[in-house]
């Protein structure tokens, strides 16, 4: 990832850092209870969907897998259920077998014979499995910076969504392989890339770290955030702001609930039975589904290391645990 990536260090440096005020819980129920598990080795890159172990081991969606990449390859998505991995220069990892491209690879996903790309040029592709060969190409404007979060391409029908480097969501039709439509997301942010694409209910949810729009019958609901984290729960969409907000809404984008914890720098939203966050100073928020209580714990751990929350469950350093 070295190679074309630069990892945002405003994911964990904020607006504002230069102040030295820090988020200080007034009162905590004490140290989180919870069985910690082991990784093999600590995380050395990630995204929204997975992570990689400086050993090769991945992290998917599925959890903690024993399989082991090639050396000089990072996981980037897993998608039905293959494997899939980027060396950043010229070759892309489906599983074990190797695929050499013209131009590194920051995301990918597949559906039967169609392998959907996003290039580190920020140019779009299909490759047919079958056939062996590119069947459709597209490019957009040069991104220089991008935040690590970058999401895959999606397949909803016969559609391929592609999150492109500089704000934007291209709707391809997985027949016909031409564009039919541009959803910009933000065209103005530096670093614009998109973080999150998600379907909720037939409704596309897709964001930047300043920007999330909401599409769906026949409405376009775009919402400016200075976003440190977003996810998708059932019908629902939570954010956590740099200016340390928890934000509930329904998949229009409209705020249900919101809470506000002054300083707060939030590293990751996790979902179990309710909403979990992991502020940086060692705490681990968790609040009422009604988003009208809360209990704060003590949670220690290293910010300076990489942390990644999929689902319902928190990764950091080399160790993981499930929220309840």
């Amino acid at each position: 990832m070295k190679y074309f990536l630069i990892l945002l260090t405003s994911l964990f440096i904020f607006t504002g850092c230069s102040s030295k005020k820090y988020y200080e819980a007034e009162d905590t129920l004490g140290s989180y209870d919870t069985n910690t598990a082991s990784l093999n080795d600590k995380i050395i890159s990630f995204n929204k969907v997975g992570a990689t172990l400086d050993n090769g081991e991945i992290i998917t969606k599925s959890g903690v897998s024993n399989f082991k990449l090639k050396e000089g390859f990072e996981f980037i998505n897993l998608s039905d259920k293959i494997v899939i991995a980027t060396n950043y220069k010229d070759k892309i990892l489906l599983d074990k077998e190797e695929l050499t491209l013209s131009t590194g690879i920051v995301a990918a996903s597949i559906k039967d014979n169609i392998l959907a790309l996003v290039f580190m040029d920020n140019s779009i592709g299909i490759y047919d499995l079958k056939d062996k060969k590119m069947v459709m190409k597209e490019y957009y404007s040069k991104s220089i910076a991008n935040d690590t979060r970058i999401a895959n391409p999606y397949f909803m029908s016969n559609l391929i969504l592609f999150p492109t480097l500089d704000g934007k969501v291209i709707v391809v039709s997985s027949e016909s392989k031409k564009v039919l439509k541009t959803i910009v997301v933000d065209a103005d942010g530096k670093f614009n890339n998109i973080i999150f694409l998600d379907v909720v209910n037939d409704t596309l949810i897709a964001s930047t770290t300043s920007k999330v729009v909401s599409v769906g019958s026949g409405t376009v609901n775009l919402k400016s955030y200075n976003i440190r984290d977003i996810i998708a729960h059932d019908d629902l969409i939570y954010i956590a702001t740099i200016d340390g907000q928890i934000i509930k809404t329904d998949i229009s984008l409209n705020i249900l609930d919101r809470r506000k914890y002054k300083y707060a720098k939030f590293y990751a939203l996790a979902y179990g039975t309710s909403l979990y966050a992991l502020e940086s100073q060692g705490y681990l928020i968790n609040i009422s589904n009604d988003f009208k209580t809360d209990k704060i714990y003590d949670f220690s751990f290293n910010n300076e290391e990489k942390v990644i929350a999929i689902d319902d469950t928190i990764y950091y350093e080399d160790e993981y645990f499930i929220v309840k």
